[in-house]
């Protein structure tokens, strides 16, 4: 026996003797040349449902009619900035001619942004802006102009609210965006300025982690606990928030539910303005945003260098218009749109509410 332990351990000594040797032979792959037709594209998160159902089958499809050589090379971070960066790196080591970078967080971004321009790869920053860093473009909307559009909207609905209740002012819970996300800011400024000299307060607000619904339910519920009914509605930087916020106020027993805001146009959120749970959403039109990115990418990664008549802090910007969206055009905006289908909207817990909004009368689509 002990003779074929040695042996054993002869054969297994050898073994990894060999496993290093060719180990010192097997290193990382070297970072390829950058390619002219390959693209990066990364995206946050999958918490709101736009990212897999809107931005990237959008893009990865214009890239395929715009550019039948070009490959995407495509990851979603799912909120972590780590992730975000190794992405990145495998990107740019896999010969990436261009990013179209959507940051989970724009400060811990701008290390992606110096790290490609090393390479002289260009980057475009998509949907979320990069302070500080050398971005070649910007491709979104004006974050500033959207949390306006939704606190016009909250304030003007309050004031009917305080018409029908004689209260001298309205509360509000105030429900913002990721600090990591630069445009959570924008939206929040817009917001802020767009309720100046309107008869409403902030009870409370809230910078929600990740974006996150549940996390916005949960504070949600906490306020409700202490200011009861004295929330008279709630901005909601975007529809998943808007969903969370909602939850919890009809869990708190309100009915109806106070004014919410939202953004993104998510099919969830155009269901609850049809009945009647959230009073508006901003449509940014994302599909023409991501194709609007796909065919800039395109330009770039051949080499073109396309010029914008916008910019944001100096760098060349594409903006697209931001729509407020409410019960009273949402089948002009999103049906006649072509955002959703009546079918699509009008599903059986809805179908009632879409037949009293007038959207099933003549509706084909």
């Amino acid at each position: 026996m002990r003779g074929i332990r040695t042996r054993a351990t002869a054969v297994v000594s050898l073994g990894l003797a060999l496993m290093l040797l060719l180990g010192g032979c097997v290193q990382a792959p070297s970072p390829q040349e950058p390619s002219s037709t390959t693209i990066g594209l990364l995206l946050p998160e999958s918490k709101a449902a736009r990212y897999e159902s809107t931005d990237r089958p959008s893009f990865e499809q214009t890239v395929a009619e715009t550019c039948p050589d070009c490959q995407v090379l495509y990851a979603n971070a799912d909120q972590d900035a780590a992730r975000q960066q190794q992405q990145a790196e495998s990107m740019l080591t896999r010969g990436a001619g261009v990013l179209v970078l959507d940051a989970v967080d724009a400060t811990g971004a701008v290390t992606i942004v110096q790290r490609a321009a090393a390479r002289g790869v260009p980057v475009i920053a998509y949907d979320r802006f990069i302070a500080g860093a050398p971005i070649d473009y910007f491709v979104g909307v004006d974050g500033v102009r959207v949390g306006r559009l939704q606190g016009e909207a909250l304030a003007a609905a309050l004031a009917d609210r305080r018409t029908s209740t004689r209260s001298a002012r309205a509360g509000i819970l105030a429900v913002h965006g990721s600090t990591t996300d630069p445009n959570a800011a924008r939206f929040k400024a817009g917001f802020e300025a767009a309720l100046v000299g309107t008869p409403v307060d902030v009870l409370a607000s809230y910078d929600t982690p990740d974006w996150s619904p549940d996390k916005t339910q949960a504070w949600v519920s906490d306020q409700l606990t202490q200011f009861g009914h004295r929330v008279d509605g709630v901005y909601a930087a975007n529809d998943a928030e808007a969903g969370g916020a909602i939850s919890a106020m009809i869990a708190a027993g309100f009915d109806p539910v106070p004014p919410v805001t939202g953004q993104d146009a998510e099919l969830a959120a155009i269901q609850r303005i049809v009945s009647g749970t959230q009073l508006m959403t901003v449509y940014r039109a994302i599909a023409e945003q991501s194709r609007t990115a796909a065919q800039l990418a395109v330009r770039v990664v051949r080499g073109e260098q396309p010029t914008a008549t916008s910019q944001l802090d100096g760098i060349p910007a594409l903006f697209l218009t931001p729509v407020a969206v409410d019960l009273t055009n949402v089948r002009r905006v999103i049906i006649d749109g072509g955002v959703y289908t009546t079918k699509e909207i009008c599903v059986t817990p809805y179908a009632e509410a879409c037949a009293r909004a007038g959207l099933l009368d003549g509706a084909s689509r």
